[in-house]
């Protein structure tokens, strides 16, 4: 049993007894779709037991990077490759996409079937119908109104603001989710995800100083620290909250061998939040000497979400029901953690 993605559950708490169109989802991710760019599918940011129907709207970006550099997969059987990986460095006129409407399926032919559907649907809605009614007109919404796309289209941004946040995915990713919330979105979430090669991006299990200190420390520090900046001057930080997150830390202990890195652990790890409700300029909670275990006022995963959902209007204990039925409270056994709060 996956648990829904906490986009997933927001948006499908928000939307619970509403139909109709709608211009900008309520629970969009960037750039591409998840795992699409790095080979089999595992599971991750979708509906979960809330169904296909709850998973996050996605970006899709197509255009390869600036830079083409060798990834090894540190995977048995999985040879090294080059990558031309868009995280570090794009092209300025790269485009973020959405879906396409059929060749030929122009406006004047879809209107009147969309009216046609909105009469057949006056006969009545079955049992649970209003989940799957809202998905098609939100992909009705995507296909005819410009809204979303025009959100997405980066190019409108002064050239300077566009390298403050870095010319590269994750930079101008987090420049679309700012304008996506200016257009109406409620729940935006941006990743680094792995490209081309398993055991990229932040997965570093080989060279992981050197991908460190030459690629994931500066493209996000760029970005982050202008998401911020740029949410301030614009008044929108005080009602946005920004998370950064991972599912996981990295081993304590490098790899003792040429090239090493540092596998997957889950005893201690760091997150960082601001805007929206959160303390500033607060340090909470210690690792030991280390960095393997918590020393001082340890948190659970279970914690940060339900912090997060209260943030956001969500009660913990809010209920949501699993396939068969089961009433399942949102933020599990987590608590409202008033260290994080202003």
């Amino acid at each position: 049993r996956h648990w829904p993605f906490i986009g997933s559950v927001v948006e499908h708490l928000a939307s619970r007894g509403k139909t109709g169109m709608v211009d900008v989802p309520g629970n969009f991710a960037l750039p591409f779709p998840f795992g699409s760019k790095r080979g089999p599918a595992r599971s991750g940011p979708f509906g979960g037991f809330l169904g296909p129907t709850a998973d996050p709207v996605w970006s899709e970006f197509r255009a390869p990077g600036t830079k083409t550099l060798e990834r090894d997969s540190n995977t048995p059987g999985i040879p090294p490759k080059m990558v031309a990986d868009p995280y570090l460095g794009i092209l300025p006129s790269d485009r973020f996409e959405l879906c396409k409407p059929v060749e030929g399926l122009t406006l004047d032919r879809m209107n009147p079937r969309l009216s046609l559907a909105r009469q057949l649907d006056g006969a009545g809605v079955i049992e649970g119908g209003e989940i799957f009614e809202r998905q098609r007109a939100m992909a009705m919404a995507l296909t005819t109104s410009g809204k979303l796309g025009d959100a997405l289209d980066v190019q409108r941004e002064p050239m300077k603001t566009r390298e403050s946040y870095g010319m590269n995915l994750f930079g101008q990713s987090c420049l679309a989710a700012r304008r996506v919330l200016e257009a109406g979105g409620k729940f935006v979430t941006v990743f680094w995800d792995e490209y081309g090669q398993v055991n990229s991006g932040w997965d570093t299990h080989v060279f992981h100083y050197p991908r460190l200190r030459d690629e994931l420390g500066p493209g996000f520090d760029n970005a982050f620290a202008s998401l911020l900046i740029d949410l301030e001057q614009r008044g929108m930080l005080d009602d946005t909250a920004v998370v950064v997150l991972s599912e996981h830390g990295r081993t304590p202990r490098m790899q003792n061998v040429r090239g090493g890195g540092r596998d997957h652990w889950s005893g201690v790890y760091s997150a960082a939040f601001a805007g929206g409700g959160f303390a500033k300029g607060r340090v909470v909670g210690r690792s030991d000497r280390q960095g393997g275990m918590p020393a001082e006022t340890p948190f659970s995963p279970k914690d940060v979400l339900a912090t997060v959902y209260h943030l956001m209007g969500i009660e913990p204990h809010t209920e949501i029901y699993d396939r068969i039925g089961r009433p399942l409270p949102v933020g599990g056994i987590g608590r409202v953690r008033a260290e994080l709060l202003a």
